[in-house]
């Protein structure tokens, strides 16, 4: 069994809520310093506070920021860059979704979806793989979803785009085997965060709800996806029945694959 890894400092994205939030919770007790990013400036403080009451020898930064905007994430990363606050782990968490038809979705919506789970994703490992080479060590984390395994009707977008969030997970992964830096990519089943409600268009809300056998409380997804980076592991899906789910479905070929997605419940 590996033993728990401490960092240097964390930088976590979507951190105000769900998922990011407990990431920066758990890992509090294993750095030393936290950046915090999301859009709710509000929460971020909240959270801040919470950690330093909790964590006193914790030095937490806030950085309120839109990553859908190419403008803020090049304001994000030049303030970490001026800060000193240098992660050593990246956790790139942020992530939009929308349920429904692709040809009735808002387009502003969708580039929004491009813009965060796929550009922000690769901008901000572009910025801050190279100092973790120089510095001789780090860890990345993206957070994917078992959505990436398969093509999935009124999840076009987002089940797209996760896709290349595993795939070039598993790719940078090997590329940065030599110089001790792991990467993650989790991919979690149902989680009740605020993700959900977010990705539900008014007319689609009673359609977006997973059955409850398949939901993955955040605090154990975030538990074992600390443990999988400690491992080293390639790729992670949280709790035994998403795993068996991921087993079934990387093991389907395409062809039965279309044929089980044709027949998806939808309404």
């Amino acid at each position: 069994m590996s033993s728990p890894r401490t960092y240097s400092c964390a930088l976590i994205t979507g951190a105000s809520s769900g998922l990011g939030e407990e990431y920066a919770r758990q890992l509090a007790g294993r750095v030393d310093k936290l950046i915090l990013v999301a859009r709710r400036e509000s929460h971020l403080t909240a959270l801040a506070e919470s950690i330093r009451n909790e964590f006193p020898r914790v030095a937490v930064a806030t950085y309120p920021a839109d990553l859908s905007q190419a403008i803020e994430r090049q304001q994000l990363i030049e303030a970490v860059h001026r800060s000193g606050f240098v992660p050593d782990l990246l956790i790139n968490n942020a992530g939009l979704g929308d349920y429904g038809e692709f040809s009735t979705s808002d387009w502003e919506k969708i580039e929004a979806i491009l813009h965060v789970n796929i550009e922000a994703l690769t901008h901000l490992t572009h910025a801050f793989v190279p100092e973790m080479i120089h510095r001789g060590g780090g860890a990345i984390m993206q957070v994917s979803s078992i959505a990436s395994l398969v093509p999935i009707p009124d999840l076009a977008v987002y089940a797209a785009s996760k896709a290349y969030v595993t795939s070039f997970s598993e790719a940078l992964r090997i590329e940065l085997l030599d110089y001790n830096i792991p990467v993650l990519a989790v991919c979690p089943g149902p989680v009740h965060t605020g993700f959900g409600k977010a990705a539900q268009r008014t007319s689609a809300a009673s359609e977006m709800s997973a059955r409850e056998f398949f939901y993955v409380p955040k605090e154990q997804v975030v538990a074992e996806s600390i443990s999988a980076l400690d491992r080293q592991s390639a790729r992670v899906y949280p709790g035994w029945k998403t795993a068996a789910l991921a087993m079934v479905l990387a093991a389907m070929p395409i062809v039965l694959a279309r044929l089980v997605m044709e027949r998806r419940p939808r309404r």
